[in-house]
């Protein structure tokens, strides 16, 4: 006769016979994962894990999702690592997962495109974002290992380039668990202290060890760092979020001392052709200035008071002798004319005429010129070259014209 088992029974009994297998207790399970729920709350994971034909629900509790490097997403393909199990009360069949990889790309690389993705959206790679670097910087900060070949690189080579910048150690962890705190804190610490450039990096290394430039918090406080930061984390061709962020990636730690300070062989260099070239300058503006003072001297010559004065004197004279001439010539010309007139005159005057043994009549202090104005008895003045006669007419004897 068949036992008759109720529903909790069952249940029970699938869940102890899940327990007891060796094989569901620790498996490996591959598959997409879709109606993935980040529980803000207690930071479980919540998902669906499917292939082509099934599909099967999945958890992640919050102190094994923690451990992660990347965040799941709807559509990646994964391989958990886990127990299955059945929540009898709903009699639902679950993957308990304690911990999952990407299938077919690495966990930290698809850590990195997640949050190199993430911040790039944000903006914190943008370049308008880059902020030149201080040609000549007084105090440079490194923060970095202080037992690490990187702190040493930096301080060789900035010492042998540009020994007059002041080089200030921040110590931090580079690596492994407390890193990332340990960076951030070394970049807040800098922004106290009058930095012109701060150094974040470290040395080469895997990609494991190079990972604490690759956390968020590093990230942003670089980005947040008031001072113009220099990334120098590993060799060449390593690349990490803090390269991004920074305001110039540098490809090694002794790179980035080359960047932050100037070669002092150049500067002497520099400096000895600048002085060379206001020497030629100088040069040229003395010689302008010497031909503007001879210029200017020549001016000063010509118009000076003992030259003005000669001038003056020559103009003088000439003037004179021009007024001279002038003067005879507004003299002697009416003088001439005078004579001439007077010639004129005097050949004309009554004086020479009387002189020759004519007279002129004179009635009433006007002169008879014709006969017939004359009347017998008048009497009359007759001129004479040497005197005067007084007269009465007797009788007027009127010639007649023969013309």
């Amino acid at each position: 006769m068949n036992q008759i088992c109720t529903v909790s029974e069952i249940n029970h009994l699938l869940h102890q016979k899940l327990e007891d297998d060796v094989m569901l207790t620790s498996i490996f399970i591959r598959g997409e994962i879709s109606n993935f729920t980040h529980h803000m709350k207690t930071g479980h994971f919540y998902f669906t894990l499917k292939d082509e034909k099934a599909s099967i629900r999945a958890i992640m509790f919050q102190w094994n999702a923690r451990h992660l490097r990347f965040l799941p997403q709807n559509g990646m393909n994964v391989i958990l690592f886990g127990s299955v199990q059945l929540f009898e009360r709903d009699g639902i069949c679950q993957i308990n997962c304690t911990d999952m990889q990407p299938d077919g790309i690495g966990a930290l690389y698809l850590a990195f495109e997640q949050l190199r993705q993430k911040l790039e959206r944000e903006g914190l790679f943008d370049a308008a974002h880059k902020r030149p670097l201080p040609p000549l910087p007084r105090k440079i900060g490194v923060v970095t290992s202080k037992n690490g070949a990187a702190l040493q690189d930096i301080r060789q080579i900035i010492s042998r380039r540009y020994p007059v910048a002041e080089l200030i150690v921040i110590p931090a962890l580079v690596q492994g668990e407390g890193a990332p705190e340990s960076i951030c804190a070394g970049i807040a610490a800098a922004q106290m202290i009058g930095l012109d450039i701060l150094i974040v990096g470290r040395g080469g290394g895997s990609l494991e060890d190079l990972w604490a430039f690759n956390d968020e918090r590093v990230a942003r406080a670089i980005y947040a760092s008031e001072v113009p930061v220099i990334s120098a984390v590993g060799h060449e061709v390593d690349v990490t979020i803090a390269d991004y962020v920074a305001d110039l990636r540098a490809p090694t730690p002794s790179a980035a001392a080359e960047l932050a300070v100037p070669d002092k062989q150049t500067l002497i260099s520099m400096l000895e052709n600048t002085q060379k070239r206001m020497h030629k300058a100088l040069e040229n503006k003395l010689h302008i200035a010497a031909e503007q003072q001879n210029r200017v001297r020549l001016i000063l010559e010509k118009n000076s008071p003992q030259n003005r004065i000669a001038a003056w004197k020559d103009t003088h004279h000439q003037l004179e002798k021009r007024l001279e001439q002038q003067g005879k010539y507004l003299t002697e010309r009416p003088r001439a004319i005078l004579r001439q007139k007077e010639a004129a005159l005097e050949a004309l005057s009554p004086l020479k005429v009387l002189l020759r043994g004519y007279a002129a009549v004179f009635s009433d202090g006007k002169v008879i010129s014709s006969a017939e104005k004359l009347v017998s008895g008048e009497r009359i003045t007759i001129q004479l070259s040497d005197g005067q006669a007084e007269a009465i007419v007797e009788s007027v004897t009127m010639e007649r014209n023969t013309k």
